[in-house]
């Protein structure tokens, strides 16, 4: 399916259920991130996923906080490497990005996992703050 194929698929919550993996969730920030600037793409991916979720009937799935970092996260790579000019070269060259428990770099998996984090955007604390708290 090519990348017009599958944001459609994927807003119109006509892609199969077991295609939406943590790499398709990837490729579509990917690709709102190409076609527009970060506020519109969150608002984009937020829709979508959320859409998505509710099709489903499993709208408690949506997690605010590893949408936006997540988004942030590849938003760099772009800035910073370039988009590999699709998504296959983008995935080879930022494979990290594929990892499902990136996050958990920058995040507690305990904060990560709370309530406000799905709710809300929840900041990363410091690297020194964490390791002060596991002293």
């Amino acid at each position: 399916m090519n990348d017009t194929e599958f944001l459609t698929a994927l807003e119109r919550c006509e892609l199969p259920e077991p295609e939406f993996t943590h790499a398709a969730h990837v490729r579509a920030a990917y690709l709102y991130l190409r076609g527009y600037e970060f506020p519109i793409a969150l608002d984009r991916m937020r829709s979508a996923i959320r859409g998505y979720t509710a099709h489903l009937g499993k709208s408690e799935k949506y997690h605010e906080t590893i949408t936006v970092a997540f988004l942030a996260l590849i938003q760099q790579r772009l800035v910073e490497r370039g988009d590999s000019g699709d998504w296959d070269g983008f995935q080879r060259a930022n494979p990290e990005l594929l990892q499902r428990d990136l996050l958990l770099q920058y995040y507690d998996k305990q904060e990560l996992a709370s309530d406000l984090a799905r709710r809300t955007f929840v900041l990363p604390r410091s690297t020194a703050a964490r390791a002060a708290r596991c002293a």
